[in-house]
């Protein structure tokens, strides 16, 4: 049963946080490119090389409908001035910080723009009476849970880093917000997510890089790990089409019985993954031959807090939005690595 709504009218006025991150570029490109005016906020930190979201956003500024506010989500009062001097039709919320192993290490930047921020989001939110906030969630909130294909409607209640636990507290936090206040709210959680000017501290780019340079590639769990990849452009396609459907009550939701995904608030979770996991050995294939080179394995045990395996159920995402993956691993492959050789020119 669907729980959702199409918009009366068009979107034209958005926040996108996030817009110099891989996924937040991506966006607000496509509803550029759809004619809408997008103020994109980032704050550009140096989590990785900030030179590669600089040349992200060199590609969104100057374009018809785009301004940059260089902001921290943490600020309470600079976040509170961008809400009030706008009128969003409605925010999708892509800035965080990135990072499974970086949160073991760097609790504080987590809770400072994961939850701090995110808070700033949602108050902005409810204070300018935006119409739809959509967040991004992460795969990583299934932490100890190996029933699969990973599903919505489970519980998850065992996260196995600070990173997933801070994503799983942002859907709490949302649900809250619109179960008080009536603020529409969608989590989105992504798996895996790969393609032209990704994160470098992403497996794709991590090996590519190591392929080319001779070096050997760190593979955790023995390369037994199972990854549910999902192409850039899939990710944006549900994204976008998300924003335009705005969640409803469910009229059978009960607190006997509650299901996670749905709410009697207008609240919704859903997945955005490929669908189809691969083991890493696979996926390092389609890199071998499309380099041409061999790759060199080190072979290592499971680290704190990784998963050995993804895999996302998208039947709610399919049902209610339409959307299914359309990019083969294959393709999608290539299509990074031609950015990638581009962009880096580097020696094969």
């Amino acid at each position: 049963m669907s729980t959702s709504k199409t918009f009366s009218e068009p979107l034209t006025n958005l926040l996108v946080t996030g817009c110099a991150g891989f996924i937040g570029f991506h966006v607000a490109g496509r509803l550029l490119d759809e004619g809408k005016r997008v103020l994109g906020l980032d704050n550009l930190n140096p989590y990785y090389d900030v030179n590669l979201k600089r040349a992200r956003l060199a590609q969104l500024t100057g374009r018809s409908g785009f301004r940059f506010s260089q902001s921290d989500l943490a600020d309470r009062r600079r976040m509170e001035a961008l809400f009030q001097g706008e009128s969003f039709d409605c925010v999708i919320h892509l800035g965080a910080q990135a990072g499974v192993r970086y949160s073991l290490t760097n609790p504080h930047a987590y809770v400072d723009s994961n939850l701090v921020g995110f808070s700033h989001v949602l108050e902005g939110c409810r204070q300018t009476h935006v119409k739809h906030l959509v967040f991004a969630s992460s795969s990583s909130v299934y932490g100890a849970n190996t029933r699969m294909p990973f599903s919505v409607h489970q519980n998850v209640e065992h996260p196995v880093s600070l990173y997933a636990a801070t994503k799983k507290a942002n859907e709490l936090m949302a649900h809250a917000y619109a179960h008080l206040f009536g603020l529409p709210c969608t989590g989105l959680r992504f798996f895996t997510v790969y393609g032209p000017w990704g994160r470098p501290d992403m497996a794709l780019f991590i090996f590519t890089k190591a392929i080319l340079e001779d070096r050997p590639i760190d593979l955790y769990n023995n390369g037994k790990m199972r990854r549910d990849f999902t192409y850039i452009d899939d990710i944006v396609e549900g994204v976008v089409r998300v924003a335009q459907k705005v969640p409803q009550p469910n009229p059978e939701w009960s607190g006997d019985t509650p299901d996670p995904a749905t709410s009697s608030a207008p609240y919704k979770i859903y997945n955005i993954g490929g669908g189809d996991p691969v083991e890493l050995d696979d996926f390092i294939a389609i890199l071998e031959a499309k380099l041409g080179k061999k790759a060199k394995r080190n072979l290592l045990p499971l680290q704190d807090g990784d998963v050995p395996a993804t895999f996302a159920d998208i039947s709610d995402l399919e049902r209610d939005i339409g959307v299914k993956p359309r990019t083969s691993l294959a393709e999608g492959v290539e299509r990074f690595l031609k950015w990638y050789l581009d962009y880096y020119h580097p020696k094969k």
